[in-house]
């Protein structure tokens, strides 16, 4: 009886989550445009690159179409002209000879973070005011410059975030990845902030005022670090500067992963949460929705937990297709049943997490230590799991 109540508590637990995720959903005001009328300052924009795919033409691309009234540079930085994804970005240069862009080797190597050290270097070319920082494989619409700088307007905001959602999901594992972002990560960062000020970056689409960069050091502080844009945010936030989240969300666009792939990089995720927040990773085990209910059923097979459990499921299921159609615009009802595989997966991860601290990013293994400082292994394959 006594495990039978403590099962049914945490399933109430996990419930009431699930539905303090979906009001703090609903009250965002996600996708909503919000331009400052007169407010163009000028930004630069660094784009740290790696190789390329079928998608990466396409992300790039998008940053030469902004509807921006302000002036715009965009620097691009390469290891190597080596690197293929060289052609791509002269292409593109050539395309648009009124953008002010520039391909930069980067070849100094300032930490283990290699992605970091060429954003370092690509600071020191920075001609304007406020610099934007994104990844690779992000595409933005038109309109994200105006509306990202917007919450910067004589206010002590350091940062502005911007939501992300995964597309051209192509396989089962990367529908699983997706909807583990396009439903229950930008809930849960809500439920966050809901709590506590916002203290930390979302890396896929960042701008800041460039002199609170160089006020904190730049970007060389965070160049072995592994969660660079968590910590960047957790600077930020500790100098006194607040956070900001803008509604207009971006999109990461990848070439097709394997079941191996979406693995390692959710280890990798896992591993580095817990390296850099463990008590809190430890908790994140009650979010799960239907784990406990579940548990709760097999340890006490009734009719109480029968009608609990089914409860408790058919929510769950409800808010994966609301969350996931609030962000993508596509309400599929497919969503209810991906919600429960994304809660047996994200188990399998969570428990991962805990037999090691070796991670595999881009082809490389690395250790990652208490506080996300990453130490350079052995490479490895990508698809490989038995060194993540």
């Amino acid at each position: 009886m006594t495990l039978s109540f403590i099962l049914a508590a945490l399933a109430a637990l996990s419930f009431a989550l699930t539905l303090w995720q979906l009001v703090v959903a609903w009250r965002f005001p996600l996708h909503r445009r919000s331009v400052r009328a007169g407010f163009a300052p000028s930004i630069t924009i660094l784009k740290p690159l790696k190789d390329c795919d079928t998608e990466t033409l396409g992300c790039l691309r998008s940053w030469f179409a902004q509807d921006y009234a302000g002036a715009v540079q965009i620097l691009f930085g390469v290891a190597s002209t080596d690197d293929p994804v060289c052609g791509l970005v002269q292409r593109l240069i050539a395309e648009h000879p009124a953008v002010p862009a520039q391909l930069v080797v980067c070849g100094e190597r300032l930490g283990t973070n290699a992605k970091v050290s060429k954003l370092a270097q690509l600071e020191r070319l920075a001609q304007h005011e406020f610099i934007c920082v994104s990844d690779a494989d992000v595409w933005v619409p038109p309109d994200f410059l105006a509306n990202a700088v917007a919450p910067l307007h004589g206010t002590r905001v350091g940062l502005v975030n911007c939501l992300y959602r995964f597309a051209s999901a192509s396989s089962f594992p990367m529908h699983w990845e997706s909807f583990a972002v396009n439903a229950d990560f930008w809930s849960q960062v809500l439920q966050s902030l809901s709590l506590r000020p916002m203290d930390f970056g979302l890396g896929a689409a960042m701008v800041m005022p460039r002199g609170q960069l160089e006020r904190m050091g730049g970007f060389e502080r965070l160049a072995d670090h592994l969660a660079d844009d968590f910590h960047l945010g957790q600077m930020i936030s500790q100098s006194g500067a607040s956070i900001e989240l803008c509604p207009v969300v971006v999109e990461c666009r990848t070439a097709p992963m394997t079941f191996g792939d979406v693995c390692s990089h959710q280890l990798r995720w896992a591993r580095t949460i817990r390296a850099c927040r463990p008590i809190a990773f430890f908790f994140t085990v009650l979010s799960i929705p239907s784990l406990w209910p579940a548990l709760w059923l097999g340890a006490d097979p009734s009719l109480a937990s029968a009608v609990g459990a089914a409860l408790c499921l058919s929510v769950r299921g409800a808010a994966g297709v609301y969350l996931e159609g609030r962000m993508t615009g596509s309400f599929k009802w497919s969503a209810a049943g991906m919600a429960l595989v994304k809660d047996v997966f994200q188990l399998g991860m969570w428990a991962l997490a805990f037999t090691g601290r070796q991670v595999v990013w881009r082809g490389v293994n690395y250790r990652v230590e208490a506080g996300g400082r990453m130490v350079k292994l052995t490479k490895v394959t990508t698809s490989s799991l038995r060194s993540a």
